[in-house]
C-alpha cells in the first residue's frame, strides 16, 4: 500500500506535469502519429487485442479521438516535436477509476490485475491489487504453466505479467491475457468481473466482454478507441514508463484514497 501522502487534485496535476507523467510528455509527436497511422492502416499489432475492423481507417479520425480523450495536440499539421497528455483528463479518469474500484470492493467482485509495462506500472497495479484484496475482492490467481509468445504468463504481487528468460518483459501482446481467459474455465474457475490492466492485456479482456480499466500512453491509441466505442470501460491517459517508477506513487495514493481503499 502506498505510504506517500495523498495529494489534492491540484497537487497531483502539478506532480504529473513535473514528472512528465502528463503535460509535455517524452513521447515525441512523430512517434504518436506513426502509431496512429499504423493502426489506421490495419496493423493489428497496434490494435492491442481489440477488433477494430475497418472503423478507424482514417488517421485524422484517430487523432481526433486522441485529442479529445488523451489531450494530444489536435492540430493535424503539427507533425514533429513535443506532444502532450492533458493532466486534467488523467485525474478525471482516475476519479472515474476510483468509483469503479469502490464498486468492485463493495460488491466483492472477482478482479484480475495485469500489466505489459512492469518497468513502469507494476507498483500502481500491485498496490491496487493489494487494496482490493484487503477490501474483500476475489482476486484471480493465474493458472500455472501458461505460455504465450515464447514466454511464460507469471504473477507477482497479485499482478499478471509476461516473463521470458527469467526477466519480466514489456509487451503489447494480447496473447498472455487470452491464455488466462482460456485456461480459467478449463480449471473450473470463473472469469473475472473486472480487469485492471494496460496494453494488450486490457484490450484482450475488453474484447472478451469483460469490464476493463486500461492505462494507456499517447502512442497507444487502441484503448482510447475501445473506450470511444464502448468496448473498453475506461481508459486512463498517462506516460506509462517515466524515468522513475516511484513517480507514480502520489497518483496511486490519490486513486486508492478516492476509492476509499486506504
Amino acid at each position: 500500500m502506498p505510504t506517500t501522502p495523498v495529494p489534492t487534485r491540484s497537487e497531483l496535476i502539478e506532480h504529473l506535469v513535473l514528472t512528465r507523467i502528463a503535460g509535455d510528455v517524452a513521447t515525441p509527436r512523430e512517434n504518436n502519429l506513426s502509431h496512429y497511422r499504423e493502426l489506421a492502416n490495419g496493423n493489428a499489432y497496434f490494435w492491442l487485442g481489440l477488433e477494430l475492423g475497418d472503423r478507424w481507417t482514417d488517421e485524422q479520425d484517430v487523432l481526433a479521438v486522441m485529442a479529445e480523450r488523451c489531450g494530444v495536440n489536435e492540430d493535424p499539421e503539427h507533425r514533429h516535436g513535443q506532444d502532450t497528455i492533458d493532466p486534467a483528463l488523467t485525474v478525471d479518469a482516475l476519479d472515474r477509476t476510483a468509483a469503479l474500484l469502490r464498486k468492485a470492493a463493495d460488491e466483492r467482485r472477482r478482479v484480475l490485475v495485469a500489466t505489459g509495462h512492469p518497468g513502469g506500472l507494476l507498483g500502481v497495479h500491485a498496490a491496487t491489487a493489494a487494496a482490493l484484496e484487503a477490501a474483500g475482492c476475489d482476486m484471480v490467481g493465474v493458472p500455472l504453466g501458461l505460455t504465450a509468445d515464447e514466454g511464460v504468463v507469471a504473477q507477482l504481487a497479485g499482478v499478471a505479467m509476461y516473463e521470458r528468460g527469467a526477466s519480466l518483459w514489456h509487451t503489447h501482446s494480447p496473447r498472455p491475457m487470452a491464455e488466462i481467459l482460456t485456461a480459467l474455465p478449463l480449471e473450473g474457475e470463473e472469469l473475472p468481473d473486472l480487469v485492471i490492466a494496460d496494453h494488450g492485456w486490457a484490450g484482450c479482456a475488453a474484447q472478451a466482454g469483460i469490464e476493463t480499466i486500461g492505462y494507456a500512453d499517447s502512442n497507444d491509441p487502441a484503448l482510447f478507441l475501445g473506450e470511444a466505442e464502448g468496448t473498453l470501460t475506461l481508459c486512463v491517459p498517462l506516460d506509462d514508463h517515466v524515468a522513475n517508477p516511484r513517480f507514480y506513487e502520489p497518483m496511486t495514493a490519490y486513486l486508492l484514497h478516492a476509492a476509499g481503499l486506504t
